[in-house]
C-alpha cells in the first residue's frame, strides 16, 4: 500500500478501486479525491484489490467487481471494519441478481451511496449502516449565456450504460438547426457505439465526438456549454452532473433513480430513458424560451451546496470516524 509518511500512529486505510488513473472513470476519481480528503488524517493508499497488507480500515468501491478483496478481508479480520461504496450497476443491477454483490453488502459494516434515492435501494435492515456522501468539484466561475448558439455537451465513455446514442439521435433531429451545436466527450468503449458516432457526424453538421479528454479540459467545455445533458440508463451518482452545478451549468437527464437523487424531483429538465424524441424538445425549448433555460439553470445551481468539496469531506471523516470507532453488529 502506498501510503503518506505521516506518524505511524495514525490509522492505515485502503482504497480498493478496480479502476485505477488510466481508466479516468468515476471511480478512479472518487477513489483518487477521498485520498487526497484523508491524506491528513491517516496513512492512506490505492489499490486494485486487497493483497493482505495490514490496515485498519478497508473502503471497497463497487460491490460486485470488489467482491474477492470484500470477501478476503472479511475472512481475515471479521472484527474490523469495511466500508463499500456502492456504484450505480450495483444498486440498479448487480445487488438484485449476483450473488457476490449480495455478499459483499452483508459483510460491509458499512455502506455508501452517493446521491439519496440510492438508499431506496436497499433493504431495511441494511439502510441502518448506509449514508449518503455526494460527491464534488471545485466551483468555477458561470460561463456566459447563449446569445445565438445553444451549446449542449455529454459526458461520458461511450458504453452502453451511458446511453450516448439517445444524445446522437436527438442531434440529428435538430440537425437542421443552426442555432444549436451538440458535443460528445469521452473514450469509445463500444466499437458499434464508436460506428454511431461517426454516422452522426455525417448525418448532424453541428455535432462533434471529440473522444476522451484531459479532466481538466473536459470541466471546461461544460463551463463553457449552456447545457449538459446526462442520458444514462443507471447511475450511482454522476459526476458530471455535480461539476455541472459547480460550474452554473443547466442539466437536462434521464429520469432514473441515479439523477433523480443529484438533481431533486422538482428538476424541470427530464426526459425518459431513451426518449431522444423528448431530449429534443427540451434543448428546443431552452433555445427558444430563454426563462426555460434560466429556470434550468437556476435548479441546477440550488443543488450546488450539496457538491462542494468540504461537504464531501465533512462526511467521509464523519464515516472514517464511525467506522473506526464502532464494531460491527
Amino acid at each position: 500500500m502506498s501510503s503518506t509518511s505521516l506518524s505511524p500512529a495514525l490509522p492505515s486505510i485502503l482504497i480498493v478501486s478496480p479502476a485505477l488513473a488510466e481508466a479516468n472513470n468515476g471511480n478512479w476519481h472518487t477513489a483518487s479525491r477521498w485520498a487526497r480528503m484523508l491524506r491528513k488524517h491517516c496513512r492512506i493508499g490505492i489499490a486494485p484489490r486487497w493483497d493482505g497488507e495490514p490496515c485498519d480500515l478497508l473502503i471497497a468501491l463497487h460491490a460486485r467487481r470488489s467482491a474477492p478483496s470484500i470477501e478476503a478481508w472479511s475472512t481475515a479480520h471479521p472484527t474490523r471494519p469495511l466500508v463499500v461504496v456502492l456504484t450505480g450497476t450495483d444498486l440498479y443491477r448487480d445487488i438484485r441478481v449476483d450473488a457476490a454483490a449480495q455478499r459483499s453488502l452483508q459483510q460491509a459494516t458499512h455502506l455508501v451511496v452517493l446521491q439519496d434515492q440510492g438508499v431506496h435501494e436497499l433493504a431495511p435492515v441494511l439502510q441502518t449502516k448506509c449514508c449518503v456522501i455526494y460527491q464534488s468539484a471545485p466551483r468555477l466561475a458561470a460561463g456566459a449565456l447563449p446569445r445565438r448558439v445553444l451549446r449542449v455537451v455529454q459526458v461520458g465513455h461511450l458504453r452502453d450504460e451511458k446511453d450516448p446514442e439517445t444524445f446522437m439521435r436527438a442531434a440529428v433531429r435538430l440537425a437542421h438547426r443552426d442555432d444549436l451545436r451538440f458535443e460528445q466527450i469521452g473514450a469509445a468503449l463500444d466499437p458499434a457505439i464508436e460506428a454511431a458516432a461517426r454516422r452522426t457526424e455525417a448525418a448532424a453538421p453541428h455535432y462533434r465526438w471529440r473522444g476522451d479528454l484531459p479532466r481538466p479540459t473536459t470541466r471546461q467545455r461544460i463551463r463553457a456549454a449552456h447545457l449538459l445533458v446526462n442520458s444514462s440508463r443507471m447511475e450511482g451518482g454522476a459526476q458530471v452532473i455535480l461539476e455541472a452545478a459547480q460550474s452554473a451549468t443547466a442539466v437536462l437527464a434521464s429520469r432514473i433513480p441515479g439523477n433523480v437523487g443529484m438533481l431533486g424531483v422538482g428538476h424541470a429538465g427530464w426526459f425518459e430513458v431513451g426518449d431522444d424524441a423528448g431530449l429534443a424538445r427540451l434543448v428546443e425549448r431552452a433555445a427558444e424560451a430563454p426563462e426555460f433555460l434560466t429556470r434550468l439553470r437556476a435548479q441546477t445551481l440550488a443543488r450546488a451546496p450539496l457538491f462542494q468539496p468540504a461537504e464531501e469531506a465533512r462526511r467521509l471523516l464523519a464515516l472514517v470516524h464511525s467506522a473506526l470507532t464502532s464494531r460491527p453488529s
